[in-house]
């Protein structure tokens, strides 16, 4: 047995790529090879030593890679390439709809159990790291309430489902907390919110040429998941405005739990946590990276099926020992 975890990537968008910078950051593991639908000899890794290969071929790798990254989109993606991939591979993925996360679990869980592997769904900062916190709060603070605010960020997934809109060429979406709202929770005031009323959507959409922008837009505002839900602007904008004012991918967002302790749960107790990204890819490709590691380790524990970061020891995360945990971070 190697000394490191091999690594298989599935799809090189901008989590593939931040994968692979990950996974160079890591002295306990190596990139065995990417997988892509795309021509291979197209895709250009910041490793060139690295091999590209038809997805279709990715079942002769299985004796050699420990855990695949799927690093497509929730959408289309996901669905469908995570339980077909777990009943042969050990996985980690970014699935985000979450909304859609039960049913995602059992098909993953059932297509990894068939094949005797391991699956952790849904990594990243939200879902995967909120989703901790926000467990954090209400087990530590029980009467109270839990917000979550995300932004001003571009996200991926929600960008991603403009761009598989018929009539778009290009589109980014950012997500922007209301800050009346944010300001009331971190009072302690204990308001309700609506989801319309923690945030608002801005899209910015390059046209394909001919596309009828009215439809397009409508197809946005009602996107169930996505959209529907949120009061949401679309701007239309040319490729050049698109690639110099919005080629970057910030990210960040809190999760704030806001509760009563004491005997007659007089005293008011706010937890947050946050994050500022410059990079919301590159973070979240580290997420998944560091659960690649606990993916391997619970195998050979001899777990099976599918799991969630609510089942991962953060001790697995680490490749520190135990014990070196305990002496430098307890």
């Amino acid at each position: 047995m190697t000394d490191k975890i091999r690594i298989g990537i599935v799809g090189y968008g901008n989590l593939g790529r931040g994968v692979e910078s990950a996974i160079a950051q890591n002295g306990d593991m190596e990139l065995v090879a990417v997988f892509t639908r795309r021509n291979p000899q197209a895709v250009v890794l910041l490793d060139s030593r690295v091999p590209v290969r038809d997805l279709g071929s990715i079942q002769d790798f299985k004796s050699r890679i420990d855990v695949l990254i799927l690093c497509g989109g929730s959408k289309n993606d996901l669905p469908r390439q995570g339980p077909e991939l777990a009943a042969w591979f050990n996985t980690i993925d970014s699935f985000d709809t979450h909304a859609k996360i039960p049913e995602y679990f059992a098909a993953v869980d059932a297509a990894a159990r068939a094949g005797g592997n391991t699956a952790i769904i849904s990594v990243g900062w939200d879902p995967g790291l909120f989703s901790i916190n926000r467990l954090f709060g209400e087990a530590v603070l029980p009467q109270g309430a839990t917000y979550t605010f995300w932004g001003k960020g571009l996200s991926q997934g929600h960008s991603d489902a403009v761009r598989r809109i018929p009539g778009v060429k290009a589109a980014v979406q950012y997500t922007i907390p209301v800050e009346d709202a944010v300001n009331r929770v971190r009072s302690g005031a204990l308001p309700s919110l609506s989801t319309r009323d923690k945030h608002t959507r801005d899209c910015y959409v390059v046209l394909e040429e001919g596309a009828d922008g009215a439809a397009v837009e409508t197809a946005i505002k009602t996107m169930p998941d996505y959209f529907a839900d949120y009061d949401t602007t679309v701007n239309f904008i040319g490729e050049d405005e698109l690639q110099r004012d919005h080629s970057a991918m910030p990210h960040g967002g809190f999760v704030i739990r806001s509760g009563k302790t004491g005997a007659e749960s007089a005293r008011a107790q706010v937890m947050e946590y946050s994050l500022k990204l410059e990079s919301n890819p590159e973070f979240t490709s580290s997420v998944l990276v560091a659960y690649a590691r606990a993916a391997v380790r619970l195998s050979r524990q001899g777990a099976v099926g599918a799991h969630s970061v609510f089942d991962v020891a953060p001790g697995l995360l680490s490749p520190k020992t135990p014990q070196q945990l305990r002496k430098e971070l307890l």
